[in-house]
């Protein structure tokens, strides 16, 4: 009898379901243990960055992630604040990339520029929306996991 055997992008499915079904039903944990493991990550770095090379560019830099981690560690919910980064910087090339579509003389779709720059004014709104609502970008999170997860199990 021959035995069947799970093929990974199915458990990887299935896994990206589970951490995004937790993200959406204990947002304010996800959020939280995200930006503690990503503190200590950058303390770490931090300490080995300087251990490394022992000169002025190193430090400096050593420095700045040590600062960081601990900042995401007892501060700064990390999540909501690099996914507002995320968008907020996504948000303004969408508008650039528009406005430059509506000015240039080349064969670009003024309608497709007018989209880009609606798309980069949503795009900027959930950057804000992110940076202050730290649950959202949990949330967010955990629906496209899901979604990834879903993708990733039905994929042949």
């Amino acid at each position: 009898m021959e035995e069947k055997k799970m093929e990974p992008h199915k458990i990887s499915g299935i896994l990206s379901i589970i951490l995004g079904l937790i993200f959406i039903i204990f947002p304010i944990f996800s959020s939280g243990f995200v930006s503690i493991m990503i503190g200590v990550s950058l303390v770490f770095l931090g300490l080995a960055i300087i251990l490394s090379e022992f000169n002025g560019i190193n430090i400096i830099i050593g420095l700045l992630a040590i600062i960081f981690g601990l900042l995401f560690i007892f501060n700064i919910n990390a999540l909501s604040f690099l996914l507002g980064i995320q968008f907020y910087i996504i948000g303004i090339l969408m508008l650039l990339l528009g406005i430059t579509g509506l000015i240039s003389d080349q064969n670009i779709s003024k309608l497709a520029s007018i989209l880009i720059i609606i798309l980069g004014i949503i795009a900027f709104m959930l950057g804000a929306l992110s940076l202050t609502q730290p649950l959202y970008a949990a949330i967010l999170i955990g629906v496209c996991l899901i979604m990834q997860g879903v993708r990733l199990f039905l994929t042949e």
